[in-house]
């Protein structure tokens, strides 16, 4: 029943006024200022958070540079691989209450973010192995004389990560991560409408040893606080996971010191059927593509193509299915899908619903708020549009909920350019039992991260990367820490 949202209230929240975390200390904004942050499950006020400012980002960077060139820069590789380990441990001891955190804060069933924490340890222990991975290298050299050629590599400084709310408990170690493997610090600015977990991660890595300064947490609003952060002349890098449209004001914002950026940005992902595809996988494989996490997911695949001898078949198979999803209170025994973060993102996925009937889609199923003990809470049932044409508005833009558009198509080839026809390229996927076919269409669709007869699948050592208007810069894998690092070539006399 709602009521459990309601009644859960971890140790944590016993003092709902939560401060910015700098320098290992809770810190009140300089202005006194602060937010509320909401359950979106019951709709009602969970805690609030620190406002932070400018001024309260320029203490954040103080900190954050004075440890970086204090003792946290006299830190061994190994020394930072064992302070990982130890790392590992301590979130791993206080997972579930990281797990809890997470879904009162922004909403995810308590089964889907408890199941995250093999993911999570994993990221975490793939971060710690490359703390005693990255190397520079000697270089052949044809000069006269007796000289020596190598490269070096050392930490870039200070690192602004801004990330989302649909997933704090994995976002932020894509920073966190990199930080501590390299010997990096950072300031993180958590999505106002989720920073709980961020704020009480950021406790832990400190009770684990974590020097104080290396790791800072300045909550707030984006055009406050991640503005400020985005700009300031003492971040060296900035890595941010959110809209296309922010996006492109980080990158003008970067402009003042030639800040390094990662950009992982908007998507409207392609997930193609073909006709030899196995149904039985395929249609609940796409289905939550589409619908996992409430379709909160940068890279969800919310365009679904489907071969048109077996459109008829896959939307009825689809709709079978997106009746069989248990939507509800997250901490509800069976639940799947939970509510949308925000009152603002349920208004904007509402406005997507009406749009797609407006233009001439089908509504197959749902396009509903939940209604009964769960309409203070920001509820709405999993969707799918028939018959929709790729230019139709719920097929071009990001809607961020739980929005299926099902396009049909005749041949590889339309399906290709369909595919293709997007102003983003971060994600897709294609279904079939045909290598001829897969190896067309992985090898055609423009996109950072593709999926064979699955998806959304990840792994901390595999690396991607947004295209076109869904970003840049490697995520994940060896080439992450690169974003971390500054290469040094260096010439030695001999004689």
């Amino acid at each position: 029943m709602i009521a459990t949202s309601s009644a859960i209230r971890p140790d944590f929240l016993s003092n709902p006024e939560k401060l910015h975390y700098i320098d290992g200390q809770w810190r009140p904004s300089l202005t006194g200022e602060s937010l509320q942050t909401f359950n979106p499950a019951t709709g009602r006020v969970l805690a609030t958070v620190a406002r932070g400012r400018q001024e309260d980002v320029d203490v954040a960077v103080a900190a954050a540079r004075r440890a970086f060139e204090g003792p946290w820069s006299r830190f061994t590789p190994h020394e930072r691989y064992a302070l990982m380990l130890r790392v590992c441990d301590v979130i791993e001891r206080n997972f579930d209450e990281l797990a809890l955190l997470d879904t009162l804060d922004m909403g995810a069933p308590l089964s889907r973010t408890k199941a995250m924490k093999d993911g999570l340890i994993k990221t975490i222990m793939y971060f710690a192995s490359q703390a005693m991975s990255w190397s520079g290298s000697t270089i052949p050299n044809s000069l006269s004389g007796n000289y020596t050629t190598l490269t070096l590599k050392a930490p870039v400084g200070v690192i602004g990560g801004i990330t989302p709310w649909n997933a704090p408990l994995i976002s932020m170690w894509w920073i966190m991560g990199g930080a501590l493997a390299t010997g990096c610090t950072a300031i993180i600015k958590p999505a106002e409408d989720a920073s709980l977990t961020t704020l009480r991660t950021a406790e832990l890595l400190v009770e684990a040893g974590v020097p104080a300064g290396v790791i800072n947490v300045v909550t707030g609003y984006g055009h406050e606080a991640g503005a400020a952060l985005a700009a300031h002349t003492g971040v060296d890098r900035i890595a941010f996971t959110g809209s296309t449209v922010t996006g492109r004001e980080i990158i003008k914002a970067s402009a003042g010191n030639m800040k390094r950026i990662q950009l992982e940005l908007g998507g409207k992902s392609p997930d193609i059927v073909f006709a030899d595809a196995n149904l039985d996988k395929a249609v609940p494989g796409a289905a939550m593509g589409v619908f996992n996490n409430s379709g909160q997911i940068c890279s969800a695949g919310t365009r679904i193509f489907v071969q048109r001898s077996i459109h008829e078949e896959f939307v009825s198979r689809l709709v079978d299915f997106t009746k069989s999803i248990k939507t509800g209170d997250p901490f509800e025994p069976g639940v799947q899908l939970g509510p949308l973060v925000s009152k603002r993102q349920l208004d904007r996925v509402m406005t997507y619903m009406a749009i797609g009937v407006e233009d001439g889609a089908r509504l197959a199923i749902g396009g509903d708020r939940l209604a009964g003990e769960l309409a203070e809470g920001y509820f709405v049932t999993p969707t799918v549009f028939d018959s929709v044409r790729n230019d139709m508005r719920i097929a071009r833009e990001e809607i961020f909920g739980p929005v299926a558009s099902v396009i049909p198509f005749d041949t590889a080839e339309e399906a290709l350019r369909l595919a293709n026809d997007t102003e983003y390229g971060l994600g897709g996927a294609v279904w079939t039992t045909n290598v001829s076919t897969m190896s067309r269409m992985i090898h055609g669709i423009k996109a950072g991260k593709l999926w064979v007869n699955c998806y959304g699948l990840a792994d901390a050592a595999v690396g991607f990367s947004g295209v076109k208007q869904s970003g840049y810069g490697i995520k994940g894998g060896a080439q992450h820490l690169e974003g971390f690092l500054y290469e040094k070539s260096v010439c030695i006399n001999g004689d």
